[in-house]
């Protein structure tokens, strides 16, 4: 099998591995902490008869049962009726967060609730994030060249200069990134959830796609959301991808950088060399036994000029 082909079906057996790990953290999740979630389910409906039975409700007992309500608001669950009937901690919701953990948007709602599922979120996210950055590295390199160094040699056999593409090239990446990644999703999150602005939906993209994740916006969260399982499947989609193009974003603009002397004008670190002209090399899935050359061209010297990267595209 050819070598290119060899190193997309590695991808795709990361990616596959992947998803199989989400599984695996959404099933560890759901077993220890739903049986939890349900324990504090039961005492918050214990609480709120008793409340409700006494005859005088003194000021003490007001502010116990508010703390009480707090404190398990805080972990996913309320004492509202209308919001007692979904689980935090099913397979799909267990799942989103498993996403959120390794990914390290994080947005905190819900929580573990049991000391198990603290100590296995370190364990979890110890292996998990490395990996996910892994795959989402392996995933920009392989977009490298149809996304940006086809677009600048296009760009540059239309007549523009090497800098003049490169900035143009950039600015276009940098709006339709913005336009499918930032306000095409704000529209349909502010259909989708009843209770979000079209401000809140670009402000949601952005805390999620910078990995800031306050957890002011949650997605799937509103009691008796239509299509729960498929929405959070769709959002989980969205970060990846998201986040994978944001990173494609940052690196073009590194090298932009690098290419226009920004970095050595600010004396901050270059691309290197030899990460530049890896771009067209897969992360994964390199062949390490080359065809051999014919004698005439082994002796030839090797022509770097010929690589399609920013390192063939002259300063000048």
């Amino acid at each position: 099998m050819h070598s290119v082909g060899k190193s997309w079906l590695l991808l795709a057996g990361f990616v596959v591995f992947y998803v199989i790990y989400l599984l695996f953290g959404a099933l560890v999740f759901s077993s220890i902490e739903r049986p939890v979630e349900e324990q504090l389910r039961h005492d918050m409906e214990r609480l709120k008869e008793e409340f409700l039975n006494q005859s005088c409700v003194n000021a003490a007992s007001l502010e116990l049962f508010l703390n009480k309500v707090l404190a398990a608001n805080k972990y996913g669950v309320s004492v509202l009726r209308n919001s007692s009937g979904r689980s935090n901690w099913d397979l799909a919701s267990s799942m989103f967060f498993a996403n959120t953990l390794v990914t390290t948007v994080g947005y905190g709602h819900p929580t573990p609730l049991s000391d198990a599922g603290k100590a296995f979120s370190i364990v979890y996210a110890l292996m998990g994030v490395p990996f996910t950055m892994l795959v989402l590295t392996a995933c920009v390199q392989r977009v490298m060249h149809p996304l940006v160094l086809a677009p600048v040699s296009l760009l540059q056999r239309s007549g523009l200069k090497p800098r003049p593409a490169t900035i143009v090239h950039f600015l276009l990446l940098l709006i339709v990134v913005v336009l499918c990644f930032f306000v095409a999703p704000a529209a349909v999150f502010s259909v989708v959830e009843v209770s979000w602005t079209f401000l809140d939906g670009i402000y949601f993209c952005f805390i999620s796609l910078c990995t800031i994740g306050l957890g002011d916006f949650v997605p799937a969260a509103r009691p008796g959301q239509p299509y729960r399982v498929l929405y959070q499947v769709a959002v989980m989609v969205y970060l990846f991808l998201g986040l994978m193009m944001m990173y494609l974003l940052l690196r073009t603009f590194h090298k932009m950088a690098d290419l226009h002397g920004l970095t050595t004008l600010l004396q901050l670190p270059r691309c290197e060399d030899s990460v530049l002209d890896d771009d067209m090399e897969p992360i994964v899935g390199n062949d390490p036994t080359p065809p051999r050359l014919k004698d005439k061209e082994a002796s030839k010297p090797l022509d770097l000029g010929s690589q399609p990267s920013y390192n063939s595209i002259n300063k000048g």
